[in-house]
């Protein structure tokens, strides 16, 4: 079964723990990025012995987030997919008082990714064609902000996002893959006093 391209998973206590380690959000981000692969290319890329890789992949499956790919492979080769196109992380159900190491360690691994992200555009920035360059920006904007307002941000870029065309749907033939990576910080000296 191929995913859909709109498919989300929205993280329980299981698949939280499962996503708590970098390698594993590597993986994923990889499968979904780059569409199915065999443990042994995903290890070249992440930098990492193919055992590493296939046990983290084996723990991934055993939670839902990829699965084995039996339309390609043989005896010998393993391919794997990813299940779903996003991830989301939700508080609605207290998760993060339930399983406090496993959401941290979740968010330090995206956090993780999103530097390793950051860092590939800047290393490759100088052989970027010259109009790319100029779409690259690394911005920080400081806010003060009621808990509603900072709400009601997060829900307006969600809502901005939503009107461009997502990785793995239809292209035009000169679009590329952007990645945009937003953050609502609530300063934590500041956070404490409302």
């Amino acid at each position: 079964m191929t995913p859909s391209p709109e498919s989300v998973v929205v993280l329980d206590a299981k698949g939280l723990r499962a996503l708590a380690h970098p390698v594993r959000v590597q993986l994923v981000d990889l499968l979904r990025k780059h569409g199915p692969s065999t443990a042994t290319r995903l290890a070249e890329r992440l930098g990492v012995n193919s055992g590493t890789a296939s046990y983290h992949l084996r723990r991934l499956a055993a939670a839902g987030f990829v699965e084995e790919d039996a339309e390609r492979g043989n005896a010998r080769e393993r391919w794997w997919r990813s299940v779903h196109r996003t991830t989301r992380l939700t508080d609605e159900g207290g998760l993060s008082e339930r399983e406090p190491e496993a959401v941290l360690a979740y968010l330090q691994s995206i956090a993780a990714l999103y530097n390793l992200r950051t860092q590939q555009a800047l290393n490759e920035m100088q052989t970027m064609p010259e109009p790319w360059r100029r779409v690259l920006d690394l911005s920080s904007y400081a806010f003060r902000l009621t808990l509603e307002e900072a709400g009601q941000l997060r829900e307006d870029l969600g809502a901005l996002v939503a009107r461009y065309r997502r990785d793995g749907e239809e292209a035009p033939p000169d679009a590329v893959r952007v990645y945009l990576m937003t953050q609502v910080l609530p300063e934590p000296e500041d956070a404490e006093e409302s």
